[in-house]
């Protein structure tokens, strides 16, 4: 049987670049090369894209880019060529023709549709979500509005946008009137909750809104929530697949950055602790939810789970997390007795059925 011919493109211009590289690292690595005639394909953090001939290694380590046999990679708008222009460093270019292309880019410039949007142009399945539902999910006010309308509860909340009239105080007020303190704010599309800040009074209020502003140029303010953060993986395009449900649990106020990634403090736990009553209604708003957002390929709902046992949702992720000890695999592997390799296998499967 003829390989199927896979681009797996890495890294990108956001700030989810080094996470991008260590779930790469892990897909790669459990591609079967039977069936899979790989090509990478990386994107610098300056956004230079770079045909990558070098071992896995040096993807895990950031060192990909200096590898010599590296040289820049174009991917081709023209639907007639489905592939790839490499521009040689001998100055000669060919054109490599692909089957699927697999998007491991979380964040900006990679789970917001802006790369689903050239995969269409260019003719070429690709896998996870459409670039409508890729661009409405990477926006946390968007997905409120799609969600609240489909009949899932969300967190109430609010927009800032950074405005050159923006009047601080009287959005703090309006905020405070609204959600009360503590509050969380976050970018509006950013991921790994790299800008978000809990605010407990107008100082904070200030300097949450610069550092979000930092990543975004629109915040969401939510009213905090009395529980516990519990996540659900999906799986599928019509037909879904919904894996075990998960639980953080947490010692601190968020789950930031470093806890998501080093968990210095925090423990997932997978299964959940909780009823198998609240694990299948979280199952069947994860359901909701991605059907609402019309996602497909893969995506995972994250939810509150509060003190009064009311389901509640937090935000969706359309390119989770994916190295080998990342929430979306455990899932999978909890709840569907699915290995990292099938994983791989279906979301192709998915992408060239769609």
């Amino acid at each position: 049987m003829e390989k199927i011919k896979l681009a797996v493109i890495f890294g990108g211009k956001s700030s989810e670049y080094l996470i991008s590289l260590h779930s790469a690292t892990s897909i790669i690595k459990n591609i079967p090369v039977d069936k899979f005639d790989v090509t990478l394909v990386g994107i610098t953090e300056e956004g230079k894209w770079l045909y990558f001939p070098g071992n896995v290694e040096e993807v895990d380590n950031n060192t990909w880019f200096k590898n010599p046999g590296c040289c820049e990679m174009i991917l081709s708008p023209n639907a007639t060529l489905k592939g790839f222009v490499k521009l040689n460093n001998d100055r000669s270019f060919e054109t490599l023709r692909v089957d699927c292309v697999f998007p491991v880019l979380h964040g900006k410039n990679g789970e917001d549709g802006t790369i689903q949007g050239l995969c269409e142009l260019s003719g070429i399945p690709y896998v996870g979500c459409g670039v409508l539902s890729s661009s409405v999910c990477m926006d946390k006010e968007f997905t409120h509005i799609v969600c609240e309308n489909a009949g899932v509860k969300t967190a109430p909340f609010m927009s800032v946008r950074n405005e050159a009239n923006l009047d601080t105080k009287t959005i703090y007020e309006k905020a405070l009137a609204k959600l009360s303190l503590p509050m969380f704010m976050k970018p509006a599309n950013t991921g790994s909750s790299h800008g978000i800040s809990k605010i407990r009074n107008y100082n904070e209020f200030v300097e949450g809104l610069k550092l979000a502003f930092k990543y975004d140029t629109k915040v969401v303010l939510e009213k905090t929530i009395d529980g516990f953060e519990i996540g659900c993986a999906v799986l599928g395009n019509d037909e879904l697949m919904i894996g075990e449900v998960d639980e953080i649990e947490m010692y601190h106020d968020f789950f930031d950055y470093d806890e998501k990634y080093h968990s210095t403090t925090s423990k997932i736990h997978c299964p959940a602790r909780i009823s198998d009553e609240l694990k299948s209604e979280a199952k069947e708003i994860a359901y909701k939810v991605y059907k609402a957002l019309n996602c497909s390929g893969l995506t995972r709902v994250d939810m509150f789970l509060t003190r009064s046992k009311e389901i509640i949702l937090n935000e969706v992720n359309t390119i989770p997390g994916l190295t080998n000890v990342s929430r979306y695999p455990s899932m999978l592997r909890v709840g569907l007795k699915m290995g990292y390799t099938e994983f791989i296998e279906e979301l192709v499967r998915l992408a060239i059925g769609k």
